[in-house]
């Protein structure tokens, strides 16, 4: 049984009557249990009704770094009902991304804090996105505490230092289809030197597909191909990781799907 922690099942990401038939695809790949991220407001509200009509589909809801220039008191006041329902698991996806800078970075580092500030307000873990901010996203995190809620480092894509000072703040680290590829060398290094208890995996769908599939629309079901290169790094069976994996993330947000 294979959790997929952290993919977009909606708006721009996938056409509403794809959905049911993506997840029936990836649930012939032994993919139970989905983590659907919302990105700005509207996406949210998608993903929160999605949870309601399929089943084994909880919610990250959030403000991107790329929609960070949107935010304000209204915003937040509108995302803080979301992020009440029982369904939401984490708050996010939120951080920095330098690499693209689609919002200015102070309103990033903003709409990051605040975020921050709401997940230890209401006790849940966060969803980080950092891309080309390495030492921006953790000296961040440190400042605001967010060791008291722990999170997930979303499509980890850093090495062994970054690695461990997340770990230090108690964060879990999620391996996404670039851990497939040849050349990610240092991302390949950390999957398989992370503690065990502290590792996950996803797809980040519709992008970033593992190889077979790599230039080709990612799918929640193609984390599978993901698990099998994590379990090869570390010397153990895929279903052991599955099971590891899944146990991971209900140690740190309280859900595990059905079977």
């Amino acid at each position: 049984m294979l959790v997929d922690a952290h993919c977009h099942l909606t708006g721009s990401y996938l056409a509403a009557d794809q959905v049911e038939a993506t997840l029936l695809r990836a649930r012939s790949h032994g993919v139970t249990g989905f983590i659907a991220v919302g990105t700005d407001l509207e996406d949210s509200r998608v993903v929160l009704a999605l949870t309601t009509r399929i089943p084994n589909i909880q919610a990250s809801l959030g403000v991107h770094p790329h929609e960070a220039r949107g935010w304000s008191p209204e915003v937040a006041v509108e995302l803080g009902k979301m992020l009440a329902d029982a369904s939401v698991r984490f708050v996010g996806e939120t951080g920095l991304d330098w690499h693209y800078d689609l919002s200015p970075r102070e309103a990033q580092e903003a709409a990051f804090r605040a975020q921050i500030r709401m997940a230890k307000a209401i006790h849940k873990p966060l969803m980080i996105h950092t891309r080309s901010a390495p030492e921006a996203t953790l000296r961040i995190l440190e400042a605001e505490g967010a060791d008291t809620v722990r999170g997930i480092i979303h499509c980890f894509s850093e090495d062994r230092v970054f690695a461990q000072r997340a770990l230090d703040l108690g964060f879990y680290l999620s391996f996404s289809g670039i851990t497939t590829f040849k050349k990610a060398e240092a991302v390949r290094d950390v999957a398989a030197w992370a503690p065990g208890d502290r590792i996950l995996v996803e797809t980040d769908a519709p992008f970033l597909a593992p190889v077979p599939y790599r230039g080709k629309p990612n799918e929640p079901g193609f984390v599978r191909f993901t698990a099998e290169a994590v379990a090869e790094l570390r010397g153990i069976s895929s279903l052991k990781l599955a099971e590891l994996t899944t146990r991971n993330l209900e140690a740190l947000c309280g859900w595990s799907p059905s079977c």
